[in-house]
């Protein structure tokens, strides 16, 4: 039987939208992954996508995380192939120097997490879904980044206290702790996505791109090595048109219409 895994990417006015849409839940598979990875890629390449969203068209579910009942009857092989894809697409996400956003409004589960931790930013809707790393009830833990990026994000204490019980907590907890950057009101939620959106897609590309790599690759850094890291980022950025372009929109006063050159 064929897997019903669709991913989709389509890219309108900077913002391109990577839609999941396997039911009931996302789960993954190494298709549903390898298809994924393929569509990051896509969207990576696309000179018309600016920023990059990542929804589900599943109302229940962003993403449940692994097929538990396929993962648990997988070779080992298989399921050691399903993690390492999964670590690809966060892998291409990260190195991309473009804005990737998950845009969650249900449950975000195990490597849906993963998924959405991966991206740059999380914009979430208001609701009574849950956001968790359960694996330890499973005699696991999380093996595509969880244990790396839930501290980052919200703290060693309290990312200690969900992996450890596999507790799930709420849009408006993820929002408080900082697991999630915008908590958007359900009405009007898509209307708010698509205006942020257009927001991050006006921004210069090669800036962003320079922003992204300095926080990635400044982890672990020492202060004179981040300054060091730090102007390496922006001295590339002095002579490119999108520079000339700033300065010349703020003197003049007007929007400046980047075009990362």
């Amino acid at each position: 039987m064929a897997d019903p895994a669709e991913v989709s990417l389509s890219v309108e006015s900077g913002v391109g939208t990577i839609t999941l849409d396997r039911p009931k839940a996302n789960a993954y598979t190494v298709d549903l992954l390898q298809r994924l990875l393929d569509t990051v890629d896509a969207a990576d390449g696309s000179a018309d996508a600016r920023v990059v969203l990542i929804r589900s068209a599943l109302p229940r579910f962003f993403c449940g995380g692994a097929d538990i009942k396929a993962f648990a009857s997988n070779a080992t092989e298989t399921n050691h192939r399903l993690v390492e894809l999964a670590r690809a697409v966060v892998a291409r996400i990260e190195s991309s120097g473009k804005l990737f956003v998950a845009v969650i409004r249900g449950h975000a589960l195990g490597g849906g997490l993963e998924l959405a931790m991966g991206c740059d930013l999380r914009w979430a809707a208001a609701g009574e879904y849950l956001l968790g790393l359960p694996e330890v009830k499973l005699g696991l833990i999380p093996g595509n980044g969880g244990c790396v990026r839930l501290p980052r994000l919200i703290g060693p204490s309290r990312a200690l206290d969900m992996l450890a019980t596999g507790r799930s907590v709420t849009p408006n907890e993820a929002a408080a702790m900082g697991l999630v950057d915008r908590l958007i009101p359900v009405d009007g939620f898509d209307d708010e996505v698509a205006g942020q959106a257009q927001t991050l897609a006006s921004a210069a590309p090669l800036a962003v791109a320079a922003i992204k790599r300095y926080l990635r690759e400044s982890q672990g850094l020492g202060l004179d090595d981040s300054l060091a890291l730090e102007t390496r980022c922006v001295e590339p950025l002095y002579d490119s048109a999108d520079a000339a372009e700033g300065l010349a929109a703020f003197v003049e006063k007007r929007e400046a219409r980047f075009t990362g050159a």
